[in-house]
């Protein structure tokens, strides 16, 4: 009997987490506000930008996505697409090298 009610039992996580989780979210919202509203410039400004804006998505993959609990999730997920995207990534610099080799060659060498 305890074997049938243990088998229909589901896991859920506590609503804590996903308030905790809202909050850090507002928080990252309210410095990435707060980047614009004290008008930093410059390299500054766009590090801070792009910092914020990837640890909110981090934090709505792994908590939202439940992707914190599942490990596999996270190889097929992140590592597989990411692992393409750095291979693509990669040929284009090769092609464009080989190309800006090619055009400065035939520029200073000339055609005939």
């Amino acid at each position: 009997m305890d074997e049938t009610k243990k088998q229909d039992q589901t896991s859920t996580h506590k609503i804590g987490i996903y308030l905790w989780i809202w909050g850090l979210l507002f928080v990252l919202s309210f410095c990435s506000y707060m980047v614009d509203w004290l008008q930093f410039q410059g390299l500054l400004r766009w590090s801070l930008i792009l910092l914020f804006m990837f640890l909110k998505a981090a934090l709505i993959m792994m908590f939202f996505m439940h992707l914190f609990w599942e490990r596999y999730a996270i190889v097929n997920v992140l590592l597989w697409p990411m692992t393409a995207i750095a291979c693509f990534v990669g040929l284009m610099v090769a092609e464009g090298k080989y190309t800006l080799f090619s055009r400065l060659f035939y520029f200073f060498v000339g055609g005939q």
